[in-house]
């Protein structure tokens, strides 16, 4: 037992369905950060956990928007894509301690960009190539973190 899981993830639709997969396991208010090169999935792992929730429709990158807000009955999502972003104080004038609360699930490409602003990680996920397939690691950074780990191990 530890406070990460790794799994391998074969092609795009194994990359929604691990993000399906979290979103079941996945209480209301985590923060999670998106780790990975441009291209290696971190919104393609988003749309899973998104759809996972029950969005119908289509899941985008919030590249030139920050935040693409997807509120549904039971939870809002709000997917932050920070890697356009030139100075974390922006996110001050956006008004983006509005959004981490509780009931809210976030999720941050490209985290770094906010370090200051932004609230710490429940979860730090991490996607990678191996050959044209993924790797993910998940690991824990809270309380909250450690019991979605465990159970994405079985263990919980």
């Amino acid at each position: 037992m530890s406070d990460h899981f790794v799994q391998f993830l074969a092609d795009e639709s194994a990359t929604v369905a691990f993000g399906n997969q979290l979103a079941s396991l996945v209480a209301q208010g985590v923060v999670i950060y998106l780790y990975g090169d441009l291209g290696a999935g971190k919104t393609t792992l988003t749309r899973g956990i998104v759809q996972g929730f029950g969005h119908q429709g289509k899941v985008k990158s919030p590249t030139y928007t920050l935040v693409e807000p997807y509120e549904l009955p039971e939870v809002n999502i709000y997917h932050f894509d920070l890697y356009r972003l030139a100075d974390p104080e922006e996110l001050e004038f956006m008004g983006i301690r509005d959004y981490f609360d509780d009931s809210a699930v976030c999720i941050l490409e490209w985290p770094s960009k906010g370090e200051g602003v932004i609230p710490p990680a429940d979860l730090d996920i991490t996607l990678k190539y191996i050959g044209e397939a993924r790797e993910v690691t998940v690991a824990a950074r809270t309380q909250r973190g450690i019991d979605i780990v465990l159970k994405l191990q079985g263990n919980a």
